[in-house]
């Protein structure tokens, strides 16, 4: 073979003959995958021959059997295959059905319990070939994360979210306030003097100036005695259990999922308090990306349908 390292001499279709053959092992069931007549996968495959100075598939009583070479230049060309219809080709089009793709997702504690299960449900449906992976990061790093492809999406209520990233509302969200069921004080609803009287776990995410994420209560004129602060929520209904006499304010997802398994009671805040809004991020560069477009609109219509409780 001359000048074996002129990638302009070897035409890539042919790749896609050699990951058929490779597959079907018969130079007609490899012809009628690709929709092609068995003369010309015949031409095809002595191309590649003479390409690679060798048979690659030789005739068998079942079909064709790949050479030794064949063998050792299999799993790169398959790949180069798998690279092109995956990452390549998903950029001018993407079909969710055979995608095989991993979804990066920044989302806190909470959004991993409450809204990762039923985008898992409908990802399983769509595009069953995906997953999604979580991450956190500051809020300082947001942007970064997002520009550099390691996060395809953020989930959550960002304060202060950096300038120039696109943003979604999916749905506005209520608090409600949460007591163990082994407190005994409170019975079927709770006043605002005991909701000032007792002690509160308040959840400080990190990088959020130290501002509590239910500071919308102080915000309300609402002095109350905050005994501990986490920067979990997951840690929260745990804190509860050991400790009865606590009271929290989380999100009214997260105080349904808590109550649903018998940790908490779940009470209407005895003071007025303000919905926050729950959105998606994503960067610029990647506002036309189609796997992005599309999961963002999967996000959507899965936290549209959610039951009010949940969201």
């Amino acid at each position: 073979m001359n000048d074996a390292h002129d990638i302009s001499r070897l035409d890539l279709n042919l790749l896609v003959v050699f990951d058929a053959l490779l597959r079907e092992r018969s130079v007609t069931r490899a012809g009628q995958t690709l929709g092609i007549t068995q003369s010309a996968m015949s031409h095809s495959l002595a191309r590649l021959r003479v390409f690679f100075d060798d048979a690659l598939f030789i005739k068998s009583y079942r079909g064709v059997t790949p050479t030794a070479k064949a063998e050792a230049l299999a799993p790169d060309i398959l790949a180069i295959i798998d690279s092109i219809r995956n990452r390549v080709l998903s950029q001018a089009q993407f079909d969710a059905s055979q995608a095989k793709r991993t979804f990066s997702l920044c989302v806190t504690d909470m959004g991993e319990l409450v809204f990762i299960p039923p985008l898992l449900s409908r990802l399983k449906e769509v595009a069953p070939h995906c997953s999604i992976h979580t991450l956190q990061v500051p809020p300082h790093n947001m942007e970064a994360t997002l520009a550099s492809g390691e996060a395809d999406l953020v989930l959550g209520s960002v304060m202060n979210a950096p300038e120039g990233l696109y943003q979604q509302e999916l749905f506005m969200h209520p608090f409600v306030t949460i007591a163990s069921v082994k407190n005994k004080e409170i019975g079927d609803t709770l006043s605002l003097e005991q909701f000032c009287s007792m002690p509160h776990v308040a959840v400080m995410l990190a990088g959020r100036s130290l501002r509590a994420y239910d500071s919308v209560i102080e915000d309300a004129g609402i002095k109350r005695h905050i005994a501990f602060t986490t920067p979990h929520f997951l840690f929260v209904p745990l804190l509860l259990d050991q400790h009865p006499e606590f009271l929290a304010t989380v999100p009214q997802s997260l105080g349904t999922v808590f109550a649903r398994h018998n940790l908490v009671k779940v009470f209407e805040p005895p003071v007025a308090l303000p919905k926050f809004s729950l959105r998606q991020y994503w960067h610029p560069r990647f506002h036309q990306d189609r796997a992005i477009v599309w999961l963002r609109g999967l996000v959507k219509e899965t936290f549209s349908e959610l039951p009010e409780g949940m969201r």
